[in-house]
């Protein structure tokens, strides 16, 4: 099944005003010209003709292939992979241009349905591929080393070994992911459709959003009202979005033998179980010391004796309130990249001038913001809601960091390139650090030191504690549903039970913060990407504090490690900084750093 691009910020961005200047627009001529374009007619012909050869030529034969047949036969699986790729990609990205328009949505469903039926012969791939014998595997990697050069691949198929179904009920699956499929699209398009009424202005959610940054306490609560006035009148229908797709995945993963709920993504993001249980342990020991102690200082910069939620993404009382236009975003994130390597700003230039970055925000089109790789022989495409405040230029850092990645990665081809969703938040995560510390190192005065800082402080926490609070939640939503179907009190009430753990103190939360719930796409896309943000932000502050110490050679180490993609597990690509995530040491030092800054700010109270 070939599953879409989706916004994978969880977005606290602002309400922008004035002129951002010229914001640029996708060119999706790099895919295909346009919905009837000859080129797209041709590919799905081809891919429907090449689906049924490949079956043809190789179903029942994969464990007699000698070690040259076997690398022809991955190569015409990657080309396969690549075309309807390259199809859905556009398909999915012209869909996230506008998901109000029929015809869009209509042509998406359509192509995925064609995409679906033709690669459903292909089902038997993976599955003979884990029937092959482990001494004989090993054997053709010995024999053929561009053949080795996949070993990565098959070691991942091959993890899901234990939970693989008869070649029937895989088909069967493969089939019916369409229907799941459904549900996202509602979802999407139920989010995009919202109208919300601030001031007498009638404003989509991004813009909604975008008010809790604003300096003006009054017009934060009423934005918070506001959306907690829109999600209740449609709970229901995101309760029932969840209840299906956690059922879904329930009978999925029990028919799979599958141990947890989480299995399926820790086996996608090549990461043991108690590495990530490591990670969840440390930041959720680390809350005191983190958000609890930060949100406390904020409190009294606002001079307040309570804060609301609607103050977490508050300004700070000295903090001015100003648009940064789209030309400053792009000089500040462009001077930050080419300051650690003039080789990154190369990499991110063609983004700007060639069509690849998406940064309005318009009427029906998706939330949030990605960066989405399309295929190895095009390019990635960045999506942005931009609206001109300090955070969105940090977004804009973070999209364009996956985007270097994701070029970066694509020598290594269709079935190595994807980077496991632990590792792809390394490059954006590490694009944002480069632009907050080159800001900080033109920062004139010490308020402008301590808006900087504070920004930071917050976005690390929404990284990590506020995606691991996120990831608790769906660990008891998903334990909570094998139960029995949930109403949207009960899901209000898992929501709630996370918040002010996470929180801290500080916090009085009003009443209808508990559908808030309803509006985060990974729930429903992806369930339980969110851990990988904390994970990408802990390898990250770790791996900042290896170049910070000044180690040598660590550009092109870092190069190195963003151009493996895939290829390689995360032990592996730590290993030339001297790090290990299988160390629980290791999360402690990334933690270290945010409290660190914490540490800095309370010093300046002083």
């Amino acid at each position: 099944m070939f599953q879409l691009p989706f916004p994978v910020r969880d977005a606290n961005a602002s309400s922008g005003a004035g002129d951002l200047g010229k914001l640029p627009e996708w060119d999706l001529s790099d895919l295909y010209a346009g919905e009837d374009a000859a080129e797209l007619s041709r590919d799905l012909d081809w891919l429907q003709g090449e689906c049924a050869a490949f079956a043809a030529d190789y179903e029942g034969k994969l464990a007699e292939l000698d070690a040259e047949g076997l690398l022809t036969c991955v190569h015409r699986n990657e080309k396969i992979n690549n075309i309807a790729g390259r199809i859905m990609s556009y398909a999915g990205l012209r869909y996230y241009q506008l998901t109000t328009d029929a015809d869009r949505a209509k042509f998406l469903s359509d192509v995925q349905e064609k995409v679906t039926v033709f690669t459903t012969p292909l089902v038997f791939f993976t599955l003979e591929i884990n029937r092959i014998e482990d001494a004989k595997l090993d054997a053709l990697f010995e024999a053929n080393a561009d053949l080795a050069r996949y070993k990565p691949v098959f070691d991942r198929i091959r993890a899901m070994k234990p939970y693989q179904l008869s070649d029937e009920l895989e088909r069967f699956m493969h089939d019916l992911g369409i229907v799941g499929d459904a549900w996202e699209k509602l979802f999407d398009e139920t989010i995009a459709g919202l109208t919300f009424e601030i001031e007498g202005e009638e404003l989509g959610i991004e813009a909604t959003l975008n008010f809790l940054t604003e300096q003006d306490r009054s017009k934060r609560e009423a934005a918070a009202r506001e959306l907690a006035r829109v999600f209740a009148d449609n709970i229901k229908i995101f309760a029932r979005v969840h209840n299906t797709q956690a059922k879904e995945k329930e009978i999925i993963d029990r028919w799979r033998g599958m141990p947890s709920p989480q299995m399926g993504r820790h086996l996608s993001n090549d990461v043991e179980p108690e590495v990530v249980e490591a990670l969840r342990e440390a930041v959720v020991a680390a809350y005191p010391k983190l958000s609890h102690r930060y949100y406390e200082l904020k409190r009294k910069w606002l001079g307040l004796e309570r804060m609301q939620v609607w103050d977490r993404n508050a300004p700070l009382p000295m903090e001015t309130t100003r648009v940064v236009d789209w030309e400053e975003a792009r000089a500040t994130v462009m001077e930050a990249y080419e300051a650690f390597d003039p080789r990154m700003g190369e990499l991110a230039q063609p983004f700007f001038d060639k069509g690849w970055i998406d940064a309005g925000v318009k009427p029906g089109k998706a939330p949030g913001a990605f960066a989405h790789p399309t295929v190895t022989n095009v390019h990635p495409y960045v999506m942005l809601n931009y609206l001109g405040k300090p955070r969105d230029v940090m977004t804009l850092a973070h999209e364009l960091g996956h985007g270097v990645h994701q070029v970066l990665a694509a020598d290594q081809g269709e079935m190595l390139s994807s980077t496991p969703l632990t590792l792809a938040e390394t490059a954006s995560v590490f694009g944002e650090m480069l632009t907050f510390r080159k800001m900080l190192e033109k920062a004139q005065t010490k308020e402008e030191r301590k808006v900087l800082l504070a920004g930071k402080v917050e976005d690390m926490i929404n990284t990590v504690v506020r995606q691991i609070a996120f990831y608790d939640f769906e660990c008891k939503l998903h334990a909570a549903r094998a139960e029995g179907e949930l109403t949207p009190e009960d899901i209000n009430a898992l929501w709630m039970s996370v918040q002010a753990e996470s929180l801290g103190e500080s916090f009085d939360f009003m009443e209808g913060y508990e559908t808030f719930w309803a509006y985060i796409p990974h729930f429903v896309h992806s369930p339980f990407y969110v851990y990988a943000y904390a994970f990408g932000d802990g390898l990250v502050n770790a791996l900042y504090s290896v170049y910070a110490e000044g180690a040598e050679g660590f550009e092109d180490k870092y190069f190195d490690m963003l151009k493996a993609g895939g290829s390689k597990h995360h032990k592996e690509l730590l290993a030339p900084f001297g790090l290990d995530a299988s160390d629980p040491k290791f999360w402690d030092k990334g933690l270290s750093m945010i409290s660190g800054l914490i540490d800095e700010l309370e010093a300046m109270e002083a």
